[in-house]
């Protein structure tokens, strides 16, 4: 049997969701761990569990319901990823980001991508936000590597100012008068299960890192490769400090997300209003 190649796949999961959508969803969001509750603000929701949808992987970290929501809040028309797929899952990057993909298809042209993070920088605090104004993020395959998707974007994508400082500025504003603290960062990403050692930690500081992560950065660059508007805020679940004498577990990640979600609520509605 022949294997289906990744533009196949995309082609065949967006026939399949155009069956499902009335509207065409204007923003994308992928929802990050201790999120998922965000979806209880979307109106007019149609719920599809991942297993469900024809060729995507099954997203199996604690978590990420693993379900992609259409449907409205306010006056804008979202498809929502309820949970991600992570490379330490087994998936590939490439198949890890085939729903940022499907997104541009259904001529989705912002993605708001939420994650988890541990805090790298002492003046930012467990329990806070931070926009991601860059990343850092040279480990592991791309997931542009293989042959181009010319329909989606060129060769050699060019990286700067990735996360759209429009938005930004937006978020900025919105935080102010939400009288949320939003610190600017830099979020750095390992490949992951396994949580970073001390030296790694110190690594990704001397770098200019102020978060790390599991996730982001290859939906972002898929986003990035499509020309698509990217916004990206991290919840800062726990102090990964090099120091530190307690590591935070997936427990206490997932516990402080939900905690953050009332802010992050208050955030990203009053981003929807300004856009």
């Amino acid at each position: 049997m022949n294997e289906i190649s990744l533009s196949q796949k995309i082609k065949e999961i967006t026939q399949f969701l155009q069956t499902k959508i009335t509207h065409k969803p204007e923003i994308g969001l992928i929802l990050g761990s201790g999120l998922g509750d965000f979806v209880n603000n979307i109106s007019n929701k149609i719920t599809i569990p991942y297993t469900d949808i024809p060729h995507l992987p099954r997203a199996s970290a604690p978590g990420h319901a693993g379900n992609l929501i259409l449907g409205t809040i306010g006056n804008t028309q979202f498809i929502t990823m309820q949970g991600r797929f992570h490379l330490y899952e087994g998936h590939s990057a490439q198949d890890a980001t085939m729903l940022v993909r499907v997104m541009e298809n259904l001529c989705v042209d912002t993605l708001f991508i939420t994650c988890a993070a541990g805090s790298l920088n002492r003046e930012y605090n467990a329990g806070e936000i931070m926009l991601i104004t860059d990343h850092f993020g040279l480990f592991g395959a791309s997931p542009l590597t293989g042959a181009n998707l010319a329909e989606f974007g060129p060769r050699f994508p060019g990286m700067f100012d990735i996360y759209t400082p429009n938005l930004q500025k937006i978020a900025l504003e919105v935080a102010t008068k939400e009288q949320i603290r939003l610190n600017k960062g830099v979020y750095g990403v390992i490949s992951g299960p396994a949580y970073a050692t001390r030296t790694e930690l110190q690594a990704l500081i001397n770098n200019g890192c102020d978060a790390i992560g599991m996730s982001v950065t290859h939906e972002a660059t898929v986003a990035a490769h499509a020309g698509m508007k990217i916004l990206g805020l991290a919840a800062l679940t726990d102090m990964a400090l090099p120091y530190s004498i307690h590591h935070a577990d997936e427990n206490e990640v997932i516990e402080m997300g939900q905690k953050i979600s009332l802010k992050f609520k208050a955030l990203i509605m009053g981003i929807i209003n300004q856009i």
